[in-house]
């Protein structure tokens, strides 16, 4: 209760300061500024400190642009000190400058004093841009229509000025001359400005009306994760769900409801048993709530798409080593770059080899990357993407599950709970595919993409059957092979037009989907029962291993969709789409009759986004989503599928103006045609259980200060059973927190001799949670402390990172009861040292 009154607190004081569109810190620091900059006394307080940081500095309080005959003139004004004259580059046909020991402050407002920009200043000259970036720099860029401009800098006591002259395209440049390929490499930090997923196009994040929370490179890189479930900690309203202990794989709970699929660039991609290896991961993007009307079948809470690294078109070579306790380490290599002098083909190559022992005893993890890809360009308007990834996954013995006795203890976090002896998991996983996009021109493009992914999986694994005395765990054994082989194409048209004053973004697309699963195991009670005080590990494996079930599972999906984003106004923004899925099923198990199903479905979404102001965003949506359910009614009809149905607000600020962002949403997520026990037949099941979830969420990422980034999370869930037969009316939904807590913030000295040295702070919180849907045992909260230590200079950088700080012992999530939990890990430190070339 006292965490609900909480969050309350925190969502009402939040909001306020969110419309207030300030930041104390950073108004304290502009009055201390002017106290402090005529004085050397050294500083008392925090504030004083970031005062006479920035003082330091030189600011650029204006910027002027002015045309000339031969180009233009630039001109950055200084109310005190000198700029250094820096040193030019050019890329393509951009010249850029960037000069040290400098910030903006092009007003007195903090949230407007980001960044500069003007289009086509001066016959040639296509943009000018002038940023402000981390380390105490700004960035000059000035673009030309058909080549590089030339500048001239002087340097005064008020100012520098850049003379540019407008650059002449050589024979034959001219057709590349404003070509751009987007390659995800550009790095916003903790605050990235746009993601794909929620509409399948680029959108700004402040147009999109529902929740969408990206986690960046910098982030996942900074904090040291290994897996893609642990980069999505600082994502609100995201738990762990349970998987397979100790490898990259896994499910999430989004917004109170389990998510089993997750996405690999817009497309589908592995469920719980498939790997996804973090070194090949650019970002993480999470869409909150009903997902369907882009990606089919999905359950109402959200999706996880993984942004995948590129090739590049300038050469980029990384080394990197990671060792750790436990026996951890982890050579990484990432390569990339032309393969032509035209760079029409380029190249990237990703490969690491990771090997580690577990905290429980006996058990070890291999795990092998490689992913090599290419991007192919055809002219101006049409590029190819061709990718491969090849992931394997060995242990021997593999992680296991923990218990939770009846009076609420539980075993050594080291305890093994099974027999060595013969336990093993290997899982492998092949991901293949291409993107092919062309451009009819600036407004039509067409895009044609084909996912394959292949996972094969074999297992031999001890399982606790039942407690006695909470000491002797009864176990039994299986032996398993399972995989699954899933197909994905698509296509979409993507185009721009006006109707009178109205703007439309029009995306229509055809997909279809194929996949085969099976799954198959033999078992036995043979085995021995272990002593939780005194095991012997010492049992052999069985020989009466009795084959007891399989069943091969195919399925095909088509679907269709549209979409609209309207710009009725310049800061009014509607958007509106549709979907039809038609989705066949078939089991086989053998020995008895072939089951077949058809399903089809409706999914529609429709959102309004209203900005007062180039920094506030508000927005309402409502969407749905549907899951197929295997099975029929007493009777004989076959199920529905069970729907999901979100409305949702919610307001989107930038608390800086493109440094420092934050989400607050509030919504509701109501389940419907959940099967439950027929009352009249207990052989047979209904479809009247419904279960809902409502909650607040806030989301804060960018940076506050130079060199200091922030990502903070905060979600109130209440997450129930609303009808059911056999489960009683109000009862919490499994591994669902009512109240969830996320810090990370990191801070990089910018300048002097430590320069590059930097210090990570994360604080993780996760409330009670039920352990089955019974609600018949609680899993503890528990706050988790992690830290960093890093150094980067140049193109070399090393990190040390702790997890778990303090060693605190709890459990990430129950698999359906208490004798089959995952242990979260205890205290773990890695080294890492890399290179760029």
């Amino acid at each position: 209760m006292k965490w609900m009154n909480f969050g309350k607190r925190l969502w009402v004081g939040t909001a306020s300061v969110l419309l207030a569109g300030a930041l104390p810190l950073g108004a304290l620091a502009e009055t201390a500024i002017a106290e402090k900059a005529a004085t050397s006394d050294p500083a008392t307080t925090v504030v004083e400190w970031i005062a006479q940081m920035e003082a330091t500095l030189v600011q650029i309080t204006g910027v002027r642009v002015e045309e000339t005959e031969a180009g233009l003139q630039i001109v950055l004004e200084t109310a005190t000190g000198e700029l250094i004259a820096p040193a030019t580059t050019v890329t393509g046909n951009a010249l850029i400058a960037e000069i040290p020991n400098a910030v903006l402050a092009l007003s007195d407002n903090a949230s407007e004093r980001d960044e500069f920009q003007q289009f086509e200043p001066a016959e040639g000259i296509a943009l000018v841009q002038v940023s402000g970036l981390t380390g105490d720099r700004v960035r000059v860029v000035i673009t030309g229509t058909d080549a590089a401009p030339t500048a001239q800098i002087n340097v005064a006591e008020t100012g520098l000025t850049l003379s540019v002259v407008r650059g002449v395209a050589q024979l034959g440049e001219t057709d590349n001359a404003l070509r751009i390929v987007v390659t995800g490499e550009e790095d916003e930090g903790y605050n990235p400005s746009a993601a794909s997923t929620a509409t399948r196009t680029d959108t700004p994040l402040r147009d999109i009306p529902q929740s969408i929370q990206v986690v960046p490179q910098q982030v996942i890189e900074d904090r040291g994760v290994d897996t893609v479930i642990e980069s999505v900690e600082t994502v609100s309203g995201v738990g762990y769900n349970g998987g397979f202990a100790g490898a990259p794989t896994g499910s999430v709970i989004i917004r109170g409801f389990s998510q089993s699929q997750q996405f690999r660039d817009g497309f589908r991609d592995t469920d719980r048993t498939g790997l996804t290896g973090i070194g090949t991961v650019e970002q993480i993007e999470v869409l909150k709530g009903p997902a369907s009307v882009l990606f089919g079948a999905v359950e109402p809470g959200g999706i996880l798409n993984v942004v995948t690294r590129q090739p590049l078109s300038d050469p980029f070579y990384s080394v990197s080593f990671e060792t750790g306790n436990r026996n951890l380490y982890q050579p990484s290599f990432d390569l990339s770059g032309p393969l032509d002098e035209d760079e029409n083909v380029l190249y990237r190559l990703i490969t690491s080899y990771r090997s580690s022992d577990s905290f429980q005893e006996f058990a070890d993890s291999q795990i092998t990357t490689i992913a090599p890809s290419l991007s192919l360009s055809f002219g101006d308007r049409t590029d190819l993407n061709l990718y491969y990834e090849y992931i394997d996954y060995s242990a021997s013995p593999p992680e296991d599950y923990s218990v939770l006795f009846d009076d609420g203890s539980r075993p050594a976090r080291d305890f093994y709970l099974g027999y060595p002896s013969f336990s093993f998991r290997d899982l492998t996983t092949q991901k293949f595919g291409y993107a092919l996009n062309h451009e009819f021109n600036d407004d039509w493009q067409v895009r044609q993409n084909l996912s394959v992914n292949i996972t094969d999986a074999e297992d031999s694994v001890a399982f606790p059957i039942a407690v006695t005395d909470n000491r002797f765990i009864e176990l039994g054994a299986d032996d398993r092979e399972f995989g699954r082989d899933s197909f994905s194409g698509n296509i979409d048209l993507i185009g721009k037009f006006d109707t009178g004053s109205v703007s439309h973004q029009l995306l229509a697309g055809f997909d279809v989907s194929y996949t085969e699963d099976f799954f198959a195991f033999s078992s036995t009670e043979s085995l021995p029962s272990l002593d939780i005080l005194d095991p012997d590990y010492n049992v052999p494996r069985p020989d009466d291993f009795i084959p007891i079930f399989r069943d091969d599972n195919f399925s095909t999906r088509y679907g269709i969709y549209l979409q609209d984003q309207i710009d009725l106004l310049d800061n009014l923004k509607f958007l509106i789409g549709g979907r039809i899925d038609w989705i066949s099923q078939r089991t086989e198990v053998p020995d008895e009759p072939t089951q077949s199903q058809n399903d089809s479905a409706f999914s529609p979404r429709v959102g309004l986004v209203y900005q007062p102001s180039d920094t506030i965003s508000l927005y309402t949506s409502f969407s749905q989503s549907f899951v197929p359910t295997f099975g029929s009614n007493p009777d004989g009809s076959v199920f529905e599928p069970s729907r999901g149905t979100q409305y949702e607000v919610g307001i989107k600020t930038d608390i800086i103006e493109n440094v420092l962002s934050a989400t607050l949403s509030a919504y509701q997520i109501n389940k419907t045609n959940i099967t439950t026990p027929d009352p009249n037949d207990p052989d047979f099941s209904i479809q009247i259980g419904e279960q809902r979830s409502r909650g607040v969420e806030l989301d804060i990422g960018g940076e506050i200060l130079p060199g200091w980034n922030i990502t903070a999370a905060y979600a109130y869930t209440d997450a129930e059973v609303t009808e059911d037969n056999s489960v009683s009316v109000g009862n919490q939904l499994v591994n669902v927190p009512k109240n969830q807590a996320s810090l990370w913030t990191t801070y990089e000295l910018q300048a002097g001799d430590l320069e590059g040295l930097g210090f990570g702070l994360g604080l993780f919180y996760v409330g009670d949670r039920q352990g089955d849907l019974d609600n018949s045992f609680t899993l503890s909260d528990y706050l988790r402390t992690d830290a960093a230590l890093f150094y980067q200079r140049d193109r070399f950088n090393a990190a040390l990172n702790f997890r778990n700080l303090f060693n605190t012992d709890y459990f990430r999530a129950s698999d359906g009861g208490n004798l089959f939990l995952f242990r979260g890990e205890p205290f773990t430190v890695t080294a890492s040292i890399g290179w760029e070339f």
